[in-house]
């Protein structure tokens, strides 16, 4: 095991990376939107440099396991976020009269419980040799297997909204 100093910098490398990584495809999508398509591919080369950044650091903290562990790890991780953290965010929300945040996190904690169940049955279909197609809402990020809804259960986005995985 490594220096308990060291295990602390590569948790900082991978938070840091992680948000960099998100934020740059974020950055992307909108140079992309504002027909700025170099300005896009920098982003995007940007976030893959950290992403690569972001993967040795979770490869220094030994969480990179084989892949029924990774769903396990997976599965617990999206409930824990669902029961838990969500709900301290949506009872502040409530507290504060924070209508927006309400419901950007009620609609979040609903698409957590999804991918914990999305997870659960990759889990029970670990050794068969399923294919399917997913469809990933970009408004609320719900995630539907196989099916390209009509509207999105959670927040009711049309289907035109939903992306292809």
């Amino acid at each position: 095991m490594a220096d308990e100093k060291i295990q602390k910098a590569y948790h900082e490398i991978y938070a840091g990376e992680a948000k960099a990584l998100l934020r740059l495809r974020a950055y992307a999508r909108i140079a992309q939107r504002e027909g700025l398509p170099q300005i896009a591919k920098l982003f995007q080369a940007i976030a893959a440099s950290e992403e690569v950044h972001g993967i040795r650091a979770l490869r220094g903290l030994g969480l990179l396991k084989d892949t029924e562990a990774n769903l396990k790890k997976s599965f617990e991780s999206e409930e824990e976020v669902a029961e838990k953290a969500y709900e301290a965010f949506i009872k502040l929300a409530s507290d504060l009269g924070d209508n927006v945040a309400l419901k950007i996190f009620s609609q979040s904690r609903d698409v957590e419980a999804t991918h914990a169940q999305l997870y659960k049955r990759a889990m029970s279909h670990l050794l068969e040799d399923r294919e399917t197609t997913y469809y990933v809402c970009d408004v609320c990020g719900y995630v539907s297997d196989g099916v390209l809804p009509e509207e999105c259960p959670v927040c009711g986005a049309k289907k035109e909204r939903f992306f292809k995985v």
